[in-house]
Formats: structure tokens, sequence, C-alpha cells
């Protein structure tokens, strides 16, 4: 049977379950890492979560998200740098060494200047980041996210946006969902391990037709992502973290959560069968 050591699922996936029944059913399946996000950490102590983690055997792979750095006010793009600071709080006291960064736009925005302010807020929690240890890793995303969710839409963008800034403690996070449609996919995979920036990988399916933009992902196999193929190339250029399953799935969710991750985790040792 494939070892789940290097299986990790974000809390989103499961997103009925709060805190400790995902940490509990996690551990119960043989699942090694979890990704946990900022909602599920309201009302409730970040050391106190990474504790109850640990104590079950999970390793905190990282904490999701920071980022939305794009602004039309800089009341407002001040607010997004003091809440990415208290993420950076938030991801030490829990014990994760990373932070998911999707980005932001708006369309009140033109994304050269979006480009601009994502690098500006970058460079202003950088030195917070670095002082607890943490890594940012930018998470670029579908062009179909452009208008108000990530100004950083392609793989070879992020890597552009790491080299100018070219901060040991800044990666990327690549996720096939977001870049698995780009031809030029391959050569900035391995420009971006030659890097050292390829700092976390995450697995899930596109589905035909998606009814929904962001709440129709699929379980490895249900679609039409090459994840087989895409992970070789993301391996060869040296990553050896884990493999993280975020899905976000209003049919999914409507599920008893119990099958929804068994049929995961099924879905992940036929993946790597």
């Amino acid at each position: 049977m494939p070892d789940l050591s290097r299986l990790c699922i974000h809390t989103i996936t499961t997103k009925p379950w709060g805190i400790e029944e995902t940490v509990e059913n996690y551990a119960a399946a043989g699942v090694g890492g979890i990704t946990v996000w900022r909602q599920t950490l309201e009302g409730r102590d970040p050391k106190k979560v990474g504790e109850l983690i640990r104590a079950a055997g999970l390793t905190t792979v990282s904490l999701c998200r920071g980022g939305f750095f794009v602004a039309d006010s800089a009341a407002a793009r001040h607010a997004a740098i003091a809440d990415n600071l208290r993420a950076i709080d938030e991801a030490a006291a829990l014990g994760t060494p990373l932070i998911v960064l999707l980005c932001g736009a708006s369309p009140d925005v033109p994304l050269a200047e979006g480009r601009r302010q994502i690098q500006s807020g970058i460079e202003a929690i950088l030195p917070h980041a670095a002082a607890n240890g943490i890594r940012l890793a930018v998470e670029p995303l579908h062009p179909m996210y452009a208008d108000n969710r990530s100004a950083i839409n392609t793989l070879k963008q992020a890597n552009d946006l790491c080299a100018v800034v070219a901060s040991p403690w800044l990666g990327v996070t690549f996720d096939v969902y977001h870049l698995w449609w780009d031809p030029d996919l391959e050569t900035e995979i391995r420009r971006c391990g030659e890097g050292g920036w390829l700092h976390a990988f995450h697995i899930c399916d596109w589905l035909t037709p998606t009814i929904d933009l962001l709440n129709d992902r699929g379980i490895m196999g249900e679609g039409c992502i090459p994840i087989r193929q895409i992970k070789g190339w993301v391996q060869e250029a040296g990553f050896d973290g884990f493999d993280e399953v975020e899905i976000f799935s209003q049919r999914h969710w409507a599920r008893e959560q119990g099958e929804f991750l068994q049929d995961i985790v099924a879905a992940y040792q036929s993946l790597h069968a």
C-alpha cells in the first residue's frame, strides 16, 4: 500500500469539520500532514492547536493564508500588511514553517499596479517573517481569478517575483489546479527548483464542466489534470515535500466527510500505485 506519510490535507478540504475533529480523523486515516486554514483558528489559541496536531502525530505543513495586498486605498493596503503580520505570529505560535500567500487583486487596480503593490507588501512583511523563521510562498492563481483574487497568474510571474525580491524567505506554492494549462510549465518548474523557490505542492483535479469557478474542484482522478506528469516534473526539480490535497467543493462538502476522506486517501494511493 502506498505510503501516506507525505500526504497532507488542508482543513478547508473537509470544511464541515472543526479543527479538533479534523485532526482526529486525519490522524486515524494515516495522513502525515495538515495545512491549517486561518478561519479554523478563530476563537482558539494557535499554540494549543499546534500542540494538538503534534500530539496526534501530524506535521503542520503550512498556514493558509496570507496575502491580499492589492487595494485602491493606502488604508486598505496598510490593513492587509497588518493582517499578514498577524498571520506570521499565528504561524509561529502554531509551529508551522510556511505561510501560503494569495497575493490579491482588485478590478479597480490595473494589473501592473497590483503586481507592484504585491511586491511592496511582501517586502514589508519579510523582515517579520525572517525574524520568526517563517517562509512565505506565493501561490500563482489561474487567470480566471485575476480580477479579484490574484494578479500573479503564472509560474513565470511567481518566479520573476522571487528573483526580484531575492530573499531566502520567499518562494512559491505550486497548485496543479491553477497551473496545469501553462505551455511553459515544465521549463518554469525547472527554473523554480533551480532558484530554490519550490516550497509547496498542492493537488486536486479540474472537472469538465466546472459549474462553479471557485467551489467545484475534484478529487485526484476525477478530472483532466495530468497530475502524475506534473508531479514528476516537480520531483525532478528537487521538491521532496508533502503532496497537499486542497479541494474546494460544494458537492464534496455536502457529503459525509468521513467517506470523502476515505475517497481522498484511495485516490492518493491510486496516484502512487
